[in-house]
């Protein structure tokens, strides 16, 4: 018999988990761990599940994978869809249902990279994070997920100076690696040198109009 879910809790999946890399909010590349289903079915059994299975929940048209019906466009005027895989989940007496949507990243899969390992990787993300709802075991991966907050909205994430050491740093690489003159950049963006100067100008322009519309 699995133990409750005080105890799966208690478990410590770290060193069970593989690592994938990924992005903070401040687009810094990090680092984080991740379950492996098959780790995360043999710690189950381990304490005590006999049965653990999970298998694709199918639509009406035979297909495993859940799509809108409307489509969005992206920034860049692509068309795509939501896309979602369910799982069910046995875990000897415990039966549910887990969705997950493809994602790549903390991004939503697109249609022109969809594939059929894509949607495996869904389902298995899907029992992983179920086993954790339902029964404890990997819960506190969990804790600082934020695969449910939308970034884009937060914009007080957004440094502005962040931004702007972005394009300076853009700016040196190319002086440097293309060796290209300020004059010769400038030219290239169809743009005069005292432009491009206060292009960067315009990020000090802004803190200090923010502050103030802050301070009304």
């Amino acid at each position: 018999m699995l133990k409750n879910f005080a105890e799966m809790r208690k478990i410590d999946v770290l060193p069970y988990c593989e690592m994938r890399e990924a992005k903070d909010d401040n687009g810094k590349k990090i680092n984080v761990p991740y379950l492996n289903w098959a780790r995360c079915k043999d710690l189950l059994h381990r304490n005590g599940a006999e049965k653990v299975i999970f298998e694709p929940v199918t639509c009406p048209n035979g297909s495993s994978l859940i799509m809108a019906d409307a489509t969005f466009l992206d920034k860049n005027g692509v068309a795509n869809r939501c896309y979602e895989v369910r799982v069910k989940v046995t875990i000897d007496d415990l039966v549910f249902e887990s969705q997950f949507p493809l994602m790549n990243g903390s991004n939503p899969v697109k249609d022109n990279s969809l594939t059929q390992q894509r949607v495996w990787n869904a389902q298995t993300r899907a029992f992983v994070k179920g086993v954790a709802i339902h029964t404890g075991l990997g819960f506190d991966l969990w804790l600082n997920d934020t695969t449910g907050v939308d970034q884009e909205e937060d914009l007080k994430k957004h440094n502005i100076f962040a931004i702007k050491e972005r394009f300076q740093q853009e700016y040196t690489k190319v002086l440097r690696d293309k060796h290209l003159t300020t004059k010769e950049i400038a030219e290239k963006c169809e743009m005069s040198e005292d432009e491009v100067k206060v292009l960067f100008t315009f990020f000090d322009q802004l803190d200090r109009f923010e502050k103030k519309l802050m301070a009304l």
